[in-house]
C-alpha cells in the first residue's frame, strides 16, 4: 500500500515524505524501534536532506518518530495511542455535532449528503481510496462547521494521523465485501439524521454509537 499521489496535489515534497513514511509506520512496514537514516530516505525519494528534515520533524511532533542525530527512532502506534487518538476524534466529533444542533446548516447537510452518494459510487467501482477519502471529508465537513477555532486546531494536530488510519481501515472494510461497506455508508446517513433531528441528545447517542461501532473496525484492522 503506498499513499495515494492524487491526494498530495499541492502538498511540499517535505509533506509528501512525511504521508508515506506516516502510512508505513502506521501499517506496520516500518517497525517500532527501526532507525531512519536522512541519507537513506533522501536517497529513496532521491531528494536533498532537507525535506527530509521537514518530513521527520512532522511525524515527531505526531508522536510517531524520536529524533535523532543525522535520523530518527520509530515509536510508532501502540494500543493505547490508537485508543488515545480515537479518544480525541470522538471528544472532537461529539463537541462538533452537538453544536450543530443549533442554527442553520441545510448547506452542509446538502454536502454530506452528496459525499454519500459519490461513496456509493467508490463501492460500486470498487475504489477504497476515493471512498475513504470522501468518509475523511464528511467528517472533516461537519468539524469545521462547527467554526471553533480552537477545536479545529486540535483536530488539524491529528487530522494526518486520522487521514492514513482511514486509509487503512477503509482497506479492510473493503476486503469484508459490499455488504460491509453499504452498512459503512448506512451509519453515515444516521449521522445525516440526527444532526436534522436538531436534537442534542439524539445526536449525541448516535455518535457514541457510530464511534462505538468504528472502534472494533479501528483495532480489528490495525491488530
Amino acid at each position: 500500500m503506498h499513499y495515494p499521489s492524487a491526494w498530495l496535489q499541492g502538498a511540499s515534497l517535505g509533506e509528501s515524505i512525511a504521508s508515506e513514511l506516516r502510512l508505513q509506520i502506521i501499517n506496520g512496514t516500518i517497525k517500532q524501534g527501526e532507525k531512519l537514516s536522512e541519507n537513506r530516505i533522501a536517497a529513496d525519494f532521491s531528494t536533498s536532506r532537507s525535506p527530509v528534515r521537514e518530513a521527520l520533524k512532522a511525524l515527531s511532533n505526531e508522536g510517531l518518530i524520536r529524533l535523532e542525530r543525522m535520523g530518527a527512532v520509530v515509536l510508532g502506534l501502540s494500543t493505547q495511542d490508537l485508543q488515545e487518538l480515537y479518544d480525541v476524534r470522538y471528544l472532537i466529533e461529539s463537541f462538533a455535532q452537538q453544536r450543530l444542533a443549533s442554527g442553520n446548516h441545510e448547506s452542509l447537510l446538502a454536502n454530506l449528503k452528496q459525499l454519500i452518494d459519490k461513496m456509493e459510487l467508490a463501492v460500486k467501482y470498487n475504489d477504497y481510496v476515493e471512498f475513504s477519502q470522501l468518509d475523511f471529508r464528511f467528517h472533516e465537513s461537519i468539524i469545521a462547521e462547527a467554526q471553533h477555532t480552537r477545536i479545529l486546531h486540535l483536530w488539524k494536530s491529528i487530522r494526518h494521523i486520522v487521514l492514513t488510519v482511514m486509509l487503512i481501515t477503509t482497506d479492510v472494510v473493503f476486503s469484508e465485501g459490499e455488504k460491509e461497506q453499504l452498512r459503512v455508508i448506512e451509519k453515515h446517513r444516521v449521522i445525516i439524521k440526527a444532526l436534522e433531528t436538531k436534537d442534542v441528545n439524539v445526536i449525541q447517542n448516535v455518535t457514541q454509537e457510530y464511534f462505538a461501532d468504528s472502534n472494533i473496525t479501528l483495532h480489528s484492522s490495525l491488530s
